[in-house]
């Protein structure tokens, strides 16, 4: 196999800092939305717990699982040598407000050590490491607070070492999404060639010794490929071979997502409701959630990942999150150049409503999504009680949280339309 090139050490930060466990989750409310939002309200009512979902969210249990707790470890005793010169700064309240009538839980606030230094750490990596972007993007780049979202959907990571496994590959994700299809030079035109180039980052080509210099040499050709292959490096120091290939794999369905949209783009097309749908459940977050035993420091084996009431249970999580950034994105995408097609706006055009009516159609989509996520989850939770699975569903539970926390808060990208 063709040598794609040196492996990439992680540079060794100044001291692991230590990790304060957040507290409990909050309730679960049962299908049916809290009273406060169902009255369009930004209030959260305190839910009655469902107790077939409570289980997934306390996670493992019983002899043998300790090792398993959701709860985030202390890094390494080294952490406390050198005590912080003063206490940090409390976190300041979220920002934002939720989408009125959205189904969704709150999450504890992400700790606030942790952000600080996944931040640097990431900010150093895309502008020395991999020239991710440009000085005149570095607004947007902290806009993005990218070490906020990762250490909101991950609070069960061991280390930093492990957040950053999974901060490089959305950042990564990302240059993708901005440089070859949409806010940075991104066309649909020609986005195949691009898109399979760039894939043979996390899936190196094998091929002969007269033309693998050339490909190799093509992997520092752009932002999007250099950061791709220098997060996949990173990643596959933590993640076992089948944790790899599982993630290969669902980058391959990402970029076929990306390919209906741009197809559509180019012809014009306006997909059916259903089509949408169908093009998100590939043009979608699940590439995140289906490495949080990865980010966790554990394995879900192969066999009890491939069951397809697990594939329901992530297909599901995927769709309902990626619905959240449509409605979250969506005066964003509006004020953007071109048509934007998200499923509030499609929605709108294919069964011929207002754009407020299609909007709070696509909220009722999400609600609907939601509870089927959670109903899955909890049915595989009683019919496979296997420990590795159900810290998995509840790690790919708490993601779903923690990604509607971060839209939520992100005021810097998004905001509502005024349909209330």
């Amino acid at each position: 196999m063709p040598d794609p090139g040196p492996t990439l050490t992680p540079a060794t930060p100044p001291s692991p800092l230590p990790s304060t466990p957040p507290p409990p989750l909050p309730s679960m409310a049962p299908p049916g939305l809290p009273a406060a939002q169902a009255a369009g309200g930004t209030g959260v009512a305190e839910p009655e717990v469902n107790p077939a979902f409570a289980r997934v969210l306390r996670g493992p249990s019983g002899l043998g699982t300790s090792g398993l707790s959701l709860l985030p470890r202390p890094e390494p005793p080294a952490a406390l040598a050198a005590p912080e010169p003063e206490p940090p700064e409390p976190p300041a309240p979220a920002e934002g407000r939720p989408v009125p009538g959205l189904y969704y839980h709150p999450v504890p606030e992400p700790d606030p050590l942790r952000v600080e230094e996944v931040s640097r750490r990431i900010k150093r990596w895309a502008v020395d490491e991999v020239e991710a972007y440009p000085p005149e993007w570095e607004d947007q780049f902290d806009g993005f607070s990218v070490g906020r979202y990762m250490v909101a959907c991950h609070p069960d990571a061991p280390t930093v070492d492990h957040l950053m496994a999974a901060t490089r590959l959305m950042v990564a994700e990302n240059a993708v999404d901005d440089c070859y299809c949409e806010d940075h030079g991104g066309s649909p035109v020609g986005l195949g060639g691009r898109l399979l180039l760039a894939h043979t980052a996390l899936d190196p080509l094998h091929t002969t010794g007269e033309y693998a210099p050339d490909w190799a040499e093509s992997l520092e050709s752009d932002a999007p490929r250099r950061a791709y292959r220098s997060a996949m490096a990173y990643f596959t120091q933590l993640a076992t071979a089948s944790q790899a290939d599982r993630f290969r794999h669902d980058m391959a369905r990402l970029h076929m997502g990306y390919l209906a949209e741009a197809a559509w783009a180019e012809t014009q097309y306006t997909p059916q409701v259903w089509e949408y749908l169908a093009m998100r459940q590939f043009n979608n977050f699940r590439p995140c959630p289906t490495i949080t035993d990865t980010v966790g420091g554990y394995e879900l084996p192969a066999d009890l990942h491939a069951q397809p009431a697990m594939q329901r249970v992530i297909a599901l999580a995927g769709n309902a999150t990626t619905i959240v950034n449509d409605l979250y994105s969506y005066t964003k995408e509006l004020a953007s150049p071109g048509k934007h097609l998200n499923l509030p706006v499609v929605i709108a055009e294919r069964e011929d409503v207002s754009e407020r009516e299609g909007y709070l159609k696509a909220v009722e989509v999400h609600n609907d999504l939601m509870h089927e996520f959670e109903e899955a989850a909890a049915e595989l939770a009683a019919s496979c009680p296997d420990p590795r699975v159900l810290r998995f569903l509840k790690g790919v539970a708490v993601w779903v949280d923690g990604n509607h926390y971060w839209h939520m808060t992100n005021t810097y990208r998004y905001s509502l339309p005024d349909f209330w």
